[in-house]
């Protein structure tokens, strides 16, 4: 299966691993370790020596009851760092949700749009039609981010995690792009209990029947710090191998802070399956 983005046709035979660059001050995890633009790229450098496939760059923190930030404060985190980082030779995606942040950045040469918001925002559709071979990734999301912990769904999450996701998916295509410029992200954390995100994850073969390639973002979640007990700095483990069993179960690309540690324990996973 090829993922097609501006500049490169990804192969996800091989699962790929994204790495997280954060140019923000409070993400949940790393906040302000690479907020400046000299910082991220280091970080950039160091993710792809560590086998990062892809680098996601973000400039606003998306953790539950994070506030918005500013646009031309986002742009002015972001647009410095993609700037330099076209250059090394790898697909570059963004997280962002909105439309001139995303405009920005494609124009720059950025690869892939990775949005929260799956495109919900207004212009968002019409930025991503304007550049027809990015790639895209779809991000499902209950509520915001300011309140979707406060009132996460209920009910069995996957049918409707499924809906949505095949909704904007075809929405999407009515506006041109391909299919195959398409993948899936649940949204684990996004709105959901504990028990929810792991169905999500028990049941990932259901979202496959969408026909999109998956991707995975566990890394150093809250509900692995519920079944563990470890602090957000103590969850490179149970992160890996949450990133081991969402490939198992057929994500194509894994999205992670943890890249070197990501990429060895898929090394064993992947002798195991040439030899199975």
């Amino acid at each position: 299966m090829i993922w097609q983005t501006s500049r490169f046709s990804i192969d996800l035979e091989r699962p790929k691993v994204m790495g997280i660059v954060n140019v923000t001050p409070d993400s949940f995890s790393d906040g302000g370790h690479h907020a400046s633009a000299i910082a991220a790229l280091r970080h950039c450098e160091q993710l792809l020596k560590d086998g990062a496939d892809i680098l996601d760059i973000g400039g606003e923190s998306t953790r539950p009851g994070s506030p918005a930030v500013p646009l031309d404060e986002e742009l002015a985190r972001v647009v410095p760092l993609v700037r330099e980082v076209v250059a090394l030779g790898v697909p570059i995606s963004v997280d962002t949700y909105k439309p001139a942040v995303m405009r920005a950045v494609l124009d720059l040469g950025a690869d892939i749009v990775n949005d929260i918001w799956a495109l919900r925002q207004p212009g968002a559709l019409a930025v991503v039609a304007a550049h027809p071979q990015c790639g895209v990734c779809l991000m499902h999301m209950h509520r915001d981010p300011q309140t979707m912990q406060a009132a996460p769904m209920t009910g069995d999450v996957v049918p409707q995690v499924l809906s949505f996701l095949e909704l904007q998916a075809h929405n999407l295509q009515a506006q041109g792009a391909k299919k195959d410029q398409i993948l899936l992200d649940p949204g684990i954390g996004f709105g959901k209990t504990v028990e929810q995100n792991f169905a999500l994850l028990a049941r990932q073969d259901v979202l496959l029947r969408a026909g999109y390639p998956l991707l995975a973002g566990w890394s150093r979640k809250s509900s692995l710090g519920a079944v563990t007990g470890l602090d957000v700095d103590q969850r490179m483990v149970p992160s890996v191998a949450a990133a081991v069993l969402a490939v198992d179960r057929g994500a194509s690309v894994v999205r992670v802070h943890d890249v070197r540690e990501t990429v060895a324990a898929l090394a064993v996973w992947s002798a195991m399956q040439r030899t199975g």
